[in-house]
């Protein structure tokens, strides 16, 4: 019994780490002097049509504005040269549980942690906002914990990751 538990907690972490990595991509308009864009502003009918709640709203713009700032952007409400929109899903759950033994009386007793972890997308969206078109988009896929405390920072990661795709003529 000692040692299927030692093989399921072996098990459980090379879950985690597993579900820890984010696999990310892009597209662009190869045509685009990306150089030009300095400036950009949220599409609030995107960011508002973003299935997630709003905390996770305001860690994910939050996080863009640092990453665009460290490429040399600022934020521009009026006049923008670009638009930037996200998207968001789900589509599966992970329920882990970390059996931790408690001792033993008549038989080992076990408290189990539960971690819940959801595999997510997230799309961001570059638009030239003179020409109203799409010229780069980068997406990230991986896992992020329902912990508060590991999220905040799991989200800077994902957007640092995509974000990093970004062609910086």
């Amino acid at each position: 019994m000692k040692k299927s538990i030692q093989y399921l907690s072996i098990l459980m972490s090379f879950l985690i780490i597993s579900c820890s990595s984010i696999r990310v991509s892009n597209d662009y308009d190869s045509q685009i002097d990306f150089s030009k864009y300095k400036t950009y502003a949220f599409s609030k009918k995107g960011i508002d049509k973003a299935q997630i709640n709003d905390l996770d709203k305001k860690r994910i713009l939050k996080a863009i504005e640092v990453e665009l700032s460290s490429i040399g952007f600022r934020k521009n409400a009026i006049n923008p040269d670009v638009i930037i929109s996200i998207f968001t899903g789900t589509d599966q759950q992970i329920n882990v549980y970390n059996p931790q033994s408690l001792g033993y009386g008549f038989g080992p007793w076990y408290d189990f942690n539960y971690n819940s972890t959801s595999r997510g997308v997230l799309f961001i969206d570059i638009v030239d906002n003179v020409k109203n078109q799409l010229v780069w988009q980068g997406i990230g896929k991986g896992y992020l914990s329902e912990n508060n405390s590991k999220k905040e920072k799991q989200i800077k990661a994902f957007v640092n990751k995509i974000l990093l795709q970004y062609p910086n003529n």
